[in-house]
């Protein structure tokens, strides 16, 4: 597990490029916080990381869902969702199965819909735009098929 701090949006967009570069080409990445800790700006470095975006053009999928910023890069949203059905009828499970990065906000309300082997970020909020960050990859065993 790794444990950052970020100041800034700027510095918050950094850290995602920088996160960017440790994906590997395949993975599912759960953003994990409150309103506002700043799930949103993370994913903004990543997929600019990822070269499938500008910051300027990633924006929060929370109406639509699911945002695709290449054949390689999708950006999810929960947090609207109520039930496993509603999300299992989103067909993550063929996305999964792509050579993509998929980014998910709210993604631990469902996690027996979530392939065991990911990426999971948690953020806090701080005082003054301020954000700790803790990286952890997960990996308890073979998914299920």
């Amino acid at each position: 597990m790794s444990v950052f701090k970020t100041r800034s949006a700027e510095e918050t967009i950094e850290l995602g490029r920088r996160i960017a570069a440790r994906l590997p080409a395949r993975a599912v990445v759960l953003l994990i916080g409150n309103l506002g800790a700043g799930k949103t700006t993370l994913a903004k470095g990543i997929v600019a990381g990822l070269g499938a975006a500008s910051p300027e053009d990633v924006t929060s999928p929370t109406f639509t869902l699911i945002h695709e910023y290449s054949p390689r890069v999708y950006h999810i949203d929960l947090y609207r969702l109520d039930t496993a059905g509603q999300v299992a009828a989103l067909g993550l499970e063929e996305i999964f199965d792509r050579d993509a990065v998929v980014l998910i906000e709210w993604g631990e309300r469902f996690p027996q819909l979530l392939p065991r082997r990911r990426v999971e970020i948690r953020l806090r909020a701080a005082p003054r735009e301020a954000r700790e960050i803790e990286l952890s990859f997960r990996s308890e065993g073979p998914d299920s098929e």
